[in-house]
Formats: structure tokens, C-alpha cells, sequence
């Protein structure tokens, strides 16, 4: 017998709940927000917003699915099955949180904050839900992931970015070659190293693109190519600057070899979950063969 379907919700505490849980009442929170000229009025009406939002989508779940929440914090405890229906109820940033996690899922995007939130990955509304749950296997843009797979077989997928680097401000030390240019490397010290998706070149590899005045293309979501950049290359003796951006085709790979006593690479801004790399580990960084599929 198969099993029914599972709608998973996935939502992120609100900040009016961290206030909360951080000062202990919403009076006491109250006095802390307005003594720096905030209203914390602002902030509850945002998190009422979001509770009523997961409630409809709740409440749309047809009667004979199954249905379970999960929230961000415990998304890489949470055991996703091939049978279930993932809405993520919140900001975009919140399905590239969830994307790492699944395989072949669809996803709906549901925006609780319209007008705040680009609206780029969260595309519907709570009162679209009970629609688009079921036709959620129809219809749906497969979009471009980035993994890092690094020479101890540690693995790491985003929907955005990873960046390679230092855990904190320190200068990072690597050897840098694209496996598809003749062998190529060069030693670098730089800020790190971005490598983005189509559907990152919205977000951080937008930014620095821009900032860059580069003449790359950026990819399109579900464009099988990848961009990267190297963040504030320094020039020296031993470090050069030749290699700082371009782009990543399919079946092309980004290499970087640490020469510092600790790099790590994480993905979509979640520095908590991240690859550990010591001196002499090789991390390989290119096109992965999973995709998102968001219902649009």
C-alpha cells in the first residue's frame, strides 16, 4: 500500500519570538526596541502575518494527506521522504535553507510578507495553497544547485552560493585551478572564494558582480553554468591575482587546495553547517546534478 502524501511546512521562528525569548515578555521587549526608537508594534505584526499565514496553509492540506512542520533550526534533523510536499512558509532565503536537504521534492514557495520579501522563490500566497498542493508535481522550474565535494568525500549543496574561505576575517590561503583550463593553478590570499547559481545572481553574487563592474553573464536560474569571483585577491611574492572570475559550465570544476591550517565552505549564508578543510585538502566546486523543484 503507498503511502498518502505528506505536506511538509517548513517555517523559521519570527524575530518577534526571538525578542521574546531573549527579554521574556513582550512588555519588557517593548521597553528594549523603544529605547533605540524602534516600535515593537512593527515587529508583532510581522510575526501575526506569518502565524496566519501557516495557519491557512495548515488548514488547505487535503484531509487524507499527512502533514508535519518542521522548523529552520531542525531542518538537517528532519527526515524528508520521496512521497512528501514541501511548502516553505516564509522569506526566499528560507527555501535555499531547505533545498540542501531534499531530493527531487517539489517545493512551494508561499510569501508571508509581501512587499518586504523579492518574492523570487517564495512566488504564491497562503490563499493559493490548497491549488497549487494539488498540481504540485506539475508544472515546476528545476533549478540550477552548486555542490562542493571535498577529497575526504564531505559534501556540501546550495541553492545560491558557496563560499570558500576563513571562519572568521583572516586572510585565506589556497592554491586555485579550474580543472577544464590545461592544469592551471594559482596561489592566492584573498577574502574567499564565491562560486553562485542563476538563482544567487538575485542575492550576494549579484552584489559583488556589480560592485566588480564585471562583464560576465549572469546565469539564469535553471541555466546548467555557474559564475565565481575571488573576493579582494591580494598581490605578492607568492600569491598572484590572474585568476579571479569566470565561469562554470556543466561538466566544469572549480578546484581550491587549502594552505591554511583551516578553511571551510558553506552554503546559502549557513556557516554553522560547513565543510572543514586543513592544510592540503582539496574542495571541488561545480554544477550538481540534483536540482530544486519549485512549483511556479
Amino acid at each position: 500500500m503507498s503511502l498518502a502524501p505528506r505536506a511538509v511546512l517548513v517555517h523559521r521562528t519570527t524575530e518577534y519570538e526571538e525578542l521574546i525569548a531573549r527579554h521574556g515578555t513582550h512588555g519588557q521587549a517593548a521597553f528594549f526596541l523603544a529605547s533605540r526608537g524602534r516600535d515593537i508594534e512593527e515587529v508583532a505584526a510581522r510575526h501575526r502575518r506569518a502565524r496566519r499565514a501557516l495557519a491557512e496553509v495548515a488548514a488547505a492540506v487535503p484531509l487524507t494527506w499527512r502533514q508535519a512542520r518542521v522548523e529552520r533550526g531542525d531542518l538537517d534533523r528532519f527526515l524528508f521522504a520521496p512521497e512528501d510536499v514541501v511548502v516553505v512558509i516564509g522569506q526566499d532565503g528560507l527555501v535555499a535553507n531547505t533545498a540542501k536537504y531534499l531530493l527531487g521534492q517539489p517545493v512551494i514557495g508561499i510569501d508571508t510578507d509581501p512587499g518586504r520579501n523579492p518574492g523570487v522563490l517564495v512566488r504564491h500566497r497562503p490563499a493559493d495553497a490548497a491549488r497549487l498542493l494539488a498540481a504540485a508535481d506539475t508544472a515546476v522550474d528545476e533549478l540550477t544547485m552548486v555542490e562542493a565535494v571535498a577529497d575526504d568525500t564531505q559534501r556540501l549543496l546550495a541553492l545560491n552560493e558557496i563560499y570558500l574561505g576563513t571562519p572568521g576575517h583572516q586572510t585565506a590561503r589556497y592554491r586555485l585551478g579550474l580543472e577544464d583550463d590545461g592544469g592551471v593553478v594559482e596561489a592566492q590570499a584573498s577574502s574567499g572564494v564565491l562560486v553562485g547559481t542563476g538563482t544567487g545572481a538575485t542575492g550576494w553574487l549579484r552584489s559583488v558582480w556589480q560592485e566588480r563592474g564585471s562583464r560576465l553573464p549572469l546565469p539564469s536560474p535553471a541555466e546548467d553554468r555557474l559564475v565565481w569571483f575571488v573576493r579582494e585577491a591580494w598581490p605578492s611574492p607568492a600569491t598572484g591575482t590572474s585568476l579571479v572570475a569566470g565561469e562554470l559550465g556543466a561538466s566544469a570544476a572549480l578546484t581550491v587546495t587549502a594552505e591554511s591550517d583551516r578553511l571551510i565552505a558553506f552554503g546559502d549564508g549557513i556557516e554553522t553547517d560547513a565543510l572543514q578543510l586543513t592544510w592540503g585538502q582539496t574542495v571541488r566546486v561545480g554544477v550538481c546534478g540534483q536540482r530544486l523543484r519549485l512549483v511556479g
